[in-house]
């Protein structure tokens, strides 16, 4: 059913406009499920939202956009797939989508999201491809605003996502919500990828068109939703509102990068900050614990009132080693533990990781304060120097400058 009478261009951009970026990733998953072929599902919705430009302007915007465009969609992947029926994979999607396609239009769109998810984030793919094809196809976002968060070139980010859809499509990636027994696994691998599109988002410039921290939350969210009761999604959520919550804060006047300890609490988001724990307790109340519900946990420590709760970081990062063993966790713990009022066993942990993370910036950075925590002042301005050099950001190079020029470094360099 459609609104009598012709629509304005206008009108009509702006609606289309409107549901492509709202309901892109919903219409997008739904086809993909029936096709199992994500590029295939993408032309035919492109081909649908080209319809939708002239048949709503002559006719009336429908009833239910979103319906018109799944409908519509359907019956042009399906023109796509009678020329290819000899094909079993595609002559089995043809079946499902004919099936489909009798059904009456309707607002009602299946959600399979999740799946689509699932399928991006797929082991097989290599990280950054998760994330890319993530953002692409259920967050929506252009070829452009993916290659610029990442700092790719526009082609370059093209052929990454064009290669992964292909991988999908050759490697017959399911789409599909893993079994029981591949649950865990598959998840943590969705939930990292989500995580790595937050924090890509927290250390972008402000000039950034999308808020990838939004859209994480917007991912992490749905997630949620889609699979209520799973405490290692609430601890990834958990983290990720906590973390935000600081984000206002993360940058002083001068525009160097703060840690929370020195960060002006009154510009917290209060709100984040409240549903963050919130949801931490509810995590924590279902007594499984996962290294997300750890690292949210060692988030908001990080926010105890008045100063960081050190020797609880340092505890919780005691127990996330034994989750993730990884040489970056132990920096991070090392930093706790001499922040817990041990430097030197800190110093120690670190320079213990000097092979694995030598070209690891941060090593540098924690290096060099936990030499200037133990009094090796000569060789802690060396690190800093090191240090600001490899800055990932401005920000970031001016808070280790401003540590560096508070050294008092001896005349002769000893």
């Amino acid at each position: 059913m459609t609104t009598p009478g012709p629509a304005s261009a206008i009108a009509v951009s702006k609606e289309l406009d409107r549901v492509m970026r709202a309901d892109r990733g919903r219409l997008l998953s739904a086809l993909a499920a029936g096709l199992r072929d994500l590029s295939l599902a993408e032309e035919a919705l492109q081909e649908a939202a080209v319809s939708a430009l002239v048949h709503w302007g002559r006719a009336g915007l429908p009833a239910s956009p979103q319906g018109w465009l799944l409908q519509v969609a359907r019956r042009k992947a399906i023109d796509r797939l009678r020329g290819a029926a000899r094909d079993s994979r595609r002559g089995q999607a043809l079946t499902v989508l004919a099936a489909d396609d009798a059904t009456p239009e309707s607002g009602a769109i299946p959600d399979e999201r999740l799946r689509l998810i699932f399928a991006c984030c797929h082991p097989a793919l290599e990280p950054k491809s998760r994330v890319a094809l993530t953002l692409r196809t259920v967050c929506g976002l252009t070829t452009p605003e993916i290659a610029r968060a990442f700092l790719d070139a526009e082609p370059t980010m093209g052929q990454r996502i064009s290669r992964a859809k292909a991988k999908i499509a050759a490697a017959g990636i399911p789409f599909a919500v893993p079994e029981a027994e591949l649950w865990h696994a598959r998840l943590d691998t969705v939930l990292t990828t989500v995580y790595v599109i937050f924090t890509t988002g927290y250390v972008a410039g402000p000039d950034e068109p999308r808020d990838l921290c939004l859209e994480a939350e917007y991912l992490m969210r749905l997630i949620d939703r889609l699979c209520p009761g799973d405490a290692e999604i609430e601890g990834a959520l958990a983290m990720m509102l906590l973390t935000a919550a600081r984000r206002a804060a993360r940058i002083g006047p001068d525009g160097a990068s703060l840690p929370p300890g020195e960060q002006e609490r009154h510009l917290w988001d209060t709100g984040r900050l409240a549903e963050g724990r919130t949801i931490l307790t509810r995590a924590i109340n279902r007594r499984r614990p996962g290294p997300f519900q750890i690292k949210a946990a060692i988030a908001d420590c990080q926010m105890a009132d008045l100063s960081p709760d050190w020797p609880q970081i340092a505890a919780l990062y005691g127990a996330l080693l034994r989750h993730e063993p990884t040489p970056v966790i132990r920096l991070n713990a090392a930093v706790a533990i001499a922040e817990a009022g041990d430097p030197a066993r800190g110093l120690a942990m670190i320079n213990a990781l000097a092979e694995p993370l030598a070209e690891y910036q941060p090593w540098h950075a924690a290096r060099a304060a936990l030499l200037a925590m133990t009094g090796e002042i000569a060789a802690a301005a060396k690190a800093y120097a090191h240090a600001i050099t490899t800055a990932p950001t401005p920000a970031e190079a001016l808070f280790l400058t401003r540590r560096l020029a508070s050294l008092r470094v001896p005349r002769d360099g000893h």
